[in-house]
């Protein structure tokens, strides 16, 4: 059967109505530290807003449709290039980047959270985009086609073979009985995550703006920072707080599957006990993960020294 391009369409609109969703969140820190700021972020939103609610209602239906495996893999793939060509405008129109180009990778390193980076120095970068540059990566350690996915049946469309396309560490055997279910448990983690981990850095004695930058970026295991020296320009115990919580991030599926304070006991009784193959193989925690662990523990404990 052929594509329906109408359900692809539509969804690339939400996808976008997200996007333009997620700038606006940075227009309070614009309003905070430089009124001027506004305008690049509030004109990149609108505008994204506005592309994403025109394609929406236009390839809306009646009918109820239904995403099959060539409509997923075709949405994962243009959506993350839709999601990128959009969420490069707050750094070409606020003037941080120059070039489309560069704020087009700017862009996708985030979303992918890949962690490159063509900024050589954020001290001359606006709070919000800095913010927003944050976020992109935030926005992409889970996927907001995961995000959309919540959303879908909602709006009467089926999301099971995108669910699939997007996250393929999954297996279908762990799924929740509706999927919409799933992606609304592993984004409760995710977020549930970020704010224990933003208050424990605030404890720590990083400010309001870096905790919640770094929050974001380190549960997306991408590794965005506002300073140029990255998590060196903190203290060890800060340090400390981003490891642990990095290493968290990439258990997200396990925490979802067995329940986060189940995880967390079972985990604390392997590492304690050392029972790592035959008790601990069904929860992934790997020999090599605990070995990784170990070593990054190591070595923080020698640099703090």
């Amino acid at each position: 059967m052929a594509i329906n391009f109408r359900v692809v369409l539509n969804v690339l609109g939400l996808l976008l109505l997200f996007n333009g969703l997620f700038m606006m969140l940075c227009i309070p820190a614009s309003v905070y530290y430089n009124l001027e700021d506004v305008i690049p972020m509030g004109f990149s939103a609108t505008a994204t807003l506005g592309w994403g609610m025109m394609i929406w209602v236009l390839t809306r239906s009646s009918e109820k449709p239904n995403i099959r495996k060539r409509e997923g893999f075709l949405i994962v793939t243009l959506g993350w290039l839709v999601m990128s060509f959009s969420g490069a405008l707050p750094y070409v129109i606020s003037g941080s980047v120059v070039s489309f180009t560069d704020a087009f990778f700017e862009t996708l390193s985030g979303y992918t959270t890949t962690g490159a980076s063509i900024i050589t120095d954020l001290n001359l970068i606006p709070k919000d985009i800095l913010l927003w540059r944050s976020m992109t990566q935030w926005i992409g350690g889970m996927g907001i086609i995961v995000l959309a996915v919540a959303i879908l049946p909602i709006l009467g469309i089926g999301g099971m073979q995108l669910f699939v396309a997007e996250s393929p560490g999954l297996k279908a055997d762990k799924l929740a009985p509706k999927i919409r279910d799933t992606a609304k448990r592993l984004w409760m983690v995710y977020v549930g995550l970020t704010a224990a981990e933003f208050f424990l850095l605030r404890l720590a004695g990083m400010g309001w703006f870096d905790s919640l930058n770094h929050a974001l970026t380190t549960m997306a295991t991408g590794g965005f920072s506002t300073f140029n020296t990255s998590a060196a320009e903190f203290s060890p115990a800060i340090q400390y707080i981003i490891t642990f919580f990095m290493f968290m991030a990439g258990k997200l599926d396990t925490f979802h599957y067995h329940g986060l304070f189940h995880s967390l006991v079972l985990w604390w009784f392997c590492w304690f006990y050392g029972r790592r193959r035959k008790d601990c193989s069904s929860y992934h925690f790997s020999e090599k993960q605990y070995s990784r662990a170990q070593a990054t523990i190591a070595s923080l404990s020698h640099y703090s020294g």
